[in-house]
């Protein structure tokens, strides 16, 4: 996939040969035609950019890359009877590009909800036939966005500016050069939009007891990128598609009500001034103990905070080095916990933020998991390298920022709760939390796209679900929960190389199938070792950097000796789907009849585990829930300390054949139906009732894409054979899976249903956006 072009030759063709050339071009498109796997292995130097000293064939940042930076000082205020921001900031911009810059950008996300904004505009309705109160409902008179009051230098003289939606170009008063520096001031406020009305990313909460639990983002007007790919990344903020952002150190002071606490990005500089000397002595417990979460502020404390509403002001003041963005949560409901996390020997805080209606659940596990989402991401990736990493509680929700995510995942008011609230509120966890890997510090472009963090986040948030619990209900990685998408109708179906805006059913294509496509790489097309050595080096390559789809491609490629291109080009340029079929099997013994397979055992009692699980099981794997009984509850299946290790041979329990002349040769059929090449992983189960499983790499099909014969020999004679007995490749249709044909296809039917009884599905909860 490096891209090695040679030099296009340009030769002038005589007319008189013209009707030739003609002939020859519309011959050479029907059979391309006849033929639409004729470009499954072709390699993707067309469709990816040309290496260069920014970005190289490699993968790897090139000798010249380069990355802008923002440093912001900012001061906001919360008023809590307006539910209003007031702030104002001063960003020194320096510019590290090659290029003079005569203006800049800056992004002005609350506009959005600006009357008339991307919000309005872009949404769509129709009227409602018996209930107009409905149609009415899709309209509203909020007056939100952001009212600029101040754009100025930093010795105040005003900034000539144009507003364009959620975008600001500032004029320069004269280019920016290559080093260079600029400092200058906004001023801003905007209403903050009350999440159970209008959703929304950020917002405030009510509570029936007259309180506000605010999630504040996106609160201050943000620097776009500027880079060697895009230039300026200002693609406007209509919903969908999230934010690209520079790095950079902040100092953010927030005023609030005395009352409030308040969880944010960074570190507390002054805590001596917001916190009691309970909580700190309490905080400073914490910092020592690795075990369990100490309680810093407890619920009965939290539930006398919020009888009271403090007339007085408390400025707390955060500063962080070399992050992205910036957010904060604020309420006097906050009960607030903490304990310490060895990430490589360095100290890391996981902490967590909830008010009483999230209890007994938040007490419980959030911060538990949250320290085991850092470490598990840190062996997969990079050591988590920030300070802390928090949790805050807020209904309906699932977003993130730096050290700092809001989930939902709240019980019911008497502290009963569903399975299916547990799990929704442990993955909205892990996945939130591992936001700050994917993309705060490996910084894609999630406004071009959203894959590059939502997909790779979600497939190492499966990894680290099943290293919280074996059992754990995912929804998304494994490859059997991906078919149904897949088989689907091809007009709702939109390739992974996607713009974030454009894609349909979002979920499934920027969340579901890039995770399937990764675990699926990892289980079977390139193995675990090799592919976790190469994404462990993509991850370290490109760690407070902003990496492309190409960067990522060329990187696995490159550390592994692995050619991808069939795969990336089938699974993320492409919509067709896995679907093998097995169509004969005969076989020829020593004394020279060919015969086909008949009948003899019932296929129906094969029973499916995918591949994932029965490694994990054969390693020795134990989950978190397995090891300790502080992480199980009253869902979680007992007895834990006596199941037996489940027995797996990744090449089956036949003995090696041994010597001798008497061969019993197999000959075997597979048709691409679906049109996806995938490695042949086959079973064959002996008279003896051993079985033998062989694993073919993809290059099986180089011959021919559409079918494919292969010949095997064993000392002993197959009964029958099964395709894909792990459910690894994401195969739609497993009907014609085993030879014999199976008479039913009840053990993958049951493997489904049992996987569907525990999930909750993984629903983000971000209600503004699709299937998230």
């Amino acid at each position: 996939m490096k891209n090695c072009r040679s030099k296009a030759v340009v030769q002038v063709v005589a007319p008189s040969k013209l009707w030739v050339l003609g002939a020859l071009l519309m011959w050479s498109a029907h059979t391309m035609a006849q033929v639409p796997g004729h470009e499954r292995w072709k390699q993707l130097d067309a469709e990816l950019p040309t290496p260069n000293a920014y970005r190289t064939a490699s993968g790897a940042p090139g000798h010249e890359y380069y990355q802008q930076k923002a440093d912001y000082e900012i001061r906001v205020s919360l008023d809590e009877s307006k539910h209003r921001i007031d702030g104002s900031e001063r960003i020194r911009y320096t510019n590290n590009s090659p290029d003079n810059l005569s203006y800049l950008w800056v992004q002005l996300d609350q506009n959005m909800r600006a009357p008339d904004g991307w919000q309005d505009i872009a949404r769509t309705g129709t009227l409602s036939k018996d209930k107009p109160e409905r149609t009415a409902g899709q309209f509203d008179d909020f007056q939100g966005g952001f009212r600029l009051t101040k754009v100025a230098d930093k010795k105040g003289k005003p900034l000539p500016y144009t507003v364009n939606q959620t975008m600001m170009r500032i004029d320069l008063p004269e280019p920016l050069e290559p080093g260079g520096s600029f400092e200058f001031d906004i001023d801003w406020n905007y209403l903050i939009n009350n999440r159970f009305e209008m959703g929304g990313r950020s917002g405030y909460e009510p509570f029936e007891d007259g309180n506000a639990l605010y999630t504040i983002a996106q609160f201050f007007p943000r620097m776009a990128v500027y880079n060697d790919t895009y230039g300026w990344q200002n693609k406007q903020f209509i919903g969908s598609g999230e934010f690209a952002l520079p790095f950079g150190d902040y100092k953010v002071s927030i005023e609030v009500p005395a009352d409030h606490l308040v969880a944010a990005t960074g570190t507390l500089v002054n805590p001596k001034k917001v916190l009691s000397k309970e909580e700190q002595k309490r905080y400073a417990e914490a910092e020592q103990n690795t075990d369990a979460p100490v309680l810093i502020r407890t619920e009965f404390e939290a539930r006398l905070a919020e009888i009271g509403r403090s007339a007085e002001r408390k400025t707390w003041v955060f500063v962080a080095e070399n992050v992205r963005d910036f957010a904060f949560a604020s309420s006097r409901k906050f009960i607030w916990d903490a304990m310490a996390v060895d990430i490589g020997g360095k100290r890391v805080m996981a902490m967590s933020y909830y008010p009483k209606e999230g209890n007994p659940l938040w007490e419980q596990y959030s911060t538990r998991v949250v320290a085991h989402t850092i470490k598990t991401y840190s062996k997969y990736t990079i050591d988590y390298p920030y300070e802390k990493a928090i949790s805050v509680h807020a209904a309906n929700i699932g977003m993130e920022y730096p050290m700092i995510c809001f989930n939902g995942g709240r019980p019911e008011k008497d502290g009963t709760y569903s399975a299916a609230t547990k799990y929704g509120m442990l993955t909205v966890i892990i996945h939130e939390v591992g936001h700050n890997f994917f993309p705060m510090i490996i910084n894609s472009d999630e406004r071009q796209w959203t894959w590059m963090d939502e997909g790779l986040n979600t497939f190492v948030q499966y990894l680290t679900e099943k290293e919280w619990d074996l059992e754990y209900p995912s929804v998304r990685g494994p490859a059997p929960n991906i078919f149904n998408y897949m088989k689907g109708d091809p007009a709702w179906l939109t390739p992974i190389m996607t713009n974030s805006e454009s894609i349909l059913q979002f979920g499934n294509n920027a969340y579901g199938k890039p995770a399937t496509a990764l675990n699926i790489l990892r289980e079977t097309v390139m193995g675990r070792e090799l592919f976790d050595f190469a994404f462990k080096t993509y991850c370290e390559r490109w760690a407070f950097k902003h990496p492309t789809p190409a960067d990522l491609f060329r990187t696995l490629e490159d550390a592994s000796a692995v050619d991808l291109d069939w795969f990336w080009r089938a699974w993320f340029y492409g919509i067709e789907p896995v679907n093998h079929a097995l169509v004969s099997v005969r076989f020829q013994s020593a004394s020279g009849g060919i015969d086909s397979l008949v009948q003899t055992t019932d296929s129906a009692d094969l029973e499916y585990r995918y591949i994932s699980d029965l490694r994990n099981r054969a390693a020795g794997m134990k989950g978190l829930v397995q090891r300790d009984p502080r992480y199980r509850d009253f869902y979680n299946a007992e007895p834990f300390g006596n199941q037996s290790v489940e027995v797996f041979s990744e090449t089956g329990s036949a003995p090696a054949d041994g010597t001798g002349t008497d061969w019993e040769y197999v000959e075997v059929r597979v048709d691409n139906v679906g049109g996806i090449m995938m490695p042949w992983i086959l079973r064959f189960r002996f008279e003896d009732g051993t079985d033998r499983i062989v694993r073919i790499p993809v290059e099986v099909w180089l011959g021919s894409e559409d079918s494919v014969t292969k010949l095997f020999r064993f000392r002993k004679r197959p009964v029958s054979v099964e395709w894909d007995p792990f459910l690894e490749t994401a195969d739609i249709d497993v009907s014609d899976h085993s030879w014999p044909p199976a008479k039913s296809e009840s053990a993958f039917e049951e493997y489904l249903r049992k996987g569907k009884e525990g999930r909750s599905g993984e629903n983000r909860m971000k209600s503004n956006a699709p299937s998230r």
